[in-house]
Parts: structure tokens; sequence; C-alpha cells
């Protein structure tokens, strides 16, 4: 027998900047990354004002985790010490994998106009944390949409599978895999009125963020724009948008191990921490 999940705790997204001045709306929980278990944060760009993100995200350091960037409109360059270099353009995604060390750049790639974006931090277990760096980029094209009745979701990770009568109707498959927490990384808009319901694993964390409009779960408790809401256990999810909406859905298996972050750095003890500051001193965080 199925378990529909339920809204447990919904979070308002938080004003912040971060790299040269960008504005950006927050949703991360600073005194307890383990809220969003193995997901750290999400962030998420939008302004038409240039002045708003021209600076972008200069050359920095990043050890023991993931950031994922999807891109909605405008463009923005990656670099990295690697030496790969990206082109994210409206509708693109990169999954970078900083392991033991990266260095890299998000720099933007106009000069004006609507940038909207988002970045998100996977966590990486302990056995993983100083894997050796990787990148991978998804071009538009390479990410599956699925369509349906009143709704449309691009799938960058996982499988989405959407049920009918309790049944599976349609399904697709992300590009992105092998990675170990299992992520699904869902787009899904809604129409006014629209209702789908969709298989979900029953051991993922769930978390629901909403950027335009409105999403109700199970016709009942509603999710705003920019807040980001975490559900109940279940094997079934129910989206409803009262005014149409548009929200990003992730999941992914908790990894359960001590968190010790600062800045671009998320370990699992504070000498880890330590040890990541030594070596982004001296010069040996990548090689």
């Amino acid at each position: 027998m199925s378990t529909s999940r339920h809204i447990d705790k919904i979070w308002p997204a938080r004003a912040v900047t971060d790299g040269d001045g960008v504005r950006i709306n927050r949703n991360a929980n600073a005194k307890d990354m383990h809220t969003f278990d193995p997901f750290l944060l999400l962030d998420e760009m939008v302004s038409d004002d240039a002045n708003d993100y021209i600076g972008g995200f200069p050359e920095h350091p990043h050890r023991g985790f993931e950031t994922v960037t999807y891109m909605l409109e405008g463009r923005m360059q990656h670099r990295d010490h690697m030496g790969n270099t990206g082109e994210l353009v409206s509708g693109s995604v990169q999954w970078m994998t900083a392991g033991r060390g990266v260095l890299h750049s998000e720099m933007p790639l106009q000069e004006s106009g609507r940038l909207h974006g988002f970045q998100l931090w996977v966590n990486l277990p302990a056995t993983e944390k100083l894997c050796e760096p990787a990148y991978r980029e998804f071009q538009p094209e390479e990410i599956p949409t699925v369509t349906a009745a009143g709704v449309t979701a691009k799938v960058i990770a996982g499988q989405l599978q959407l049920l009918e009568n309790g049944q599976p109707s349609i399904s697709a498959t992300g590009p992105v895999q092998g990675i170990s927490t299992a992520p699904d990384f869902f787009d899904i808009h809604l129409t006014e009125g629209a209702a789908v319901t969709l298989s979900v694993a029953m051991q993922k964390k769930l978390l629901l963020y909403v950027y335009e409009g409105d999403a109700l779960v199970d016709g009942t408790k509603g999710i705003m724009t920019q807040q980001i809401a975490t559900t109940t256990a279940g094997d079934t999810l129910t989206l409803s948008s009262k005014a149409g909406g548009k929200l990003l859905l992730l999941a992914g298996e908790p990894i359960n191990e001590p968190i010790s972050h600062w800045g671009p750095f998320v370990m699992n003890t504070p000498q880890e921490i330590d040890q990541a500051l030594q070596d982004m001193r001296n010069g040996t965080l990548v090689q």
C-alpha cells in the first residue's frame, strides 16, 4: 500500500550576496546542514539588473562536495584548474565534483538582460570527500522532458515516474548518473488547476523549491514563491497548483554522517576543515 508524502516544514529563502556582490536567494540552514541531507544548500540567482550579477564568482576553491549549476535564462562561463571551460546557456546543466579540491570560476557572459539560474550543493560521503575532482556538462537537448495534462517536467538527474490511478504511466531518466546519493533533480511546471502524482523512493529526503507561482502537496498545504519545503516519508507525491507554478524537486539518499563546514569546504570533522585551510594556504589544495 502506497504512502503519500505531506509537507513537513517550509522555509523562506534569504536574500544574501556572494561571489563578487552577486545577489541571490539562499535556501540553507547554516546552523544545521543536516536539515537537507544529502543536500547542503540551494541558491537562486534571478535579476534583470546586471548590477546584481555582473561581478560573478571569480576563482575560488571547493573541497568535499559537489556543485550543480542549472541555468533557466542567460549565459555564464565555467573555468577550472583542470582546464575545463564550459558555457552555460538557458536550459543547460553542469555537475562538478570538487572531491579533494577544485579551483573554479563562474562568470556571466552578458552585460545586460535577465539572468536566472540555480546552484545546488550536494554532499559527498566520507569515503568520497577526497576523490579525484570531475566536471560534466549537459546541453539542453540532452535533458529529457516529460509532458502530461497540465504538467511539463525536465529530468536532470534520476528517474521521474508519473502515476495514473496508482499505476506507472510516463517515465524518463535524466543524463546525470552514477552519483552515490542517487539524486533526483526535476524542474516541474504546473498549469493553473493541474495536478500530478509521482512515484518517489521511500528512503530519500525530498525538497521542493517554488521559484514562480505556487504549489500544493497532497492538495492541502501550499508552498509559495521563493520558499523551500521538506516532506514526510512516503512513496508517492501529489503536486498541484492554484494559479500555476514552477518548482524544483530534489531528492536524494541521506548520508547520515557528521558535517563540518567552513565557507567553500564541507568535511566531516573540524580537523579536516583545518587541513583544507592549511592546504589552501600552502598551495596543495589542488595538484
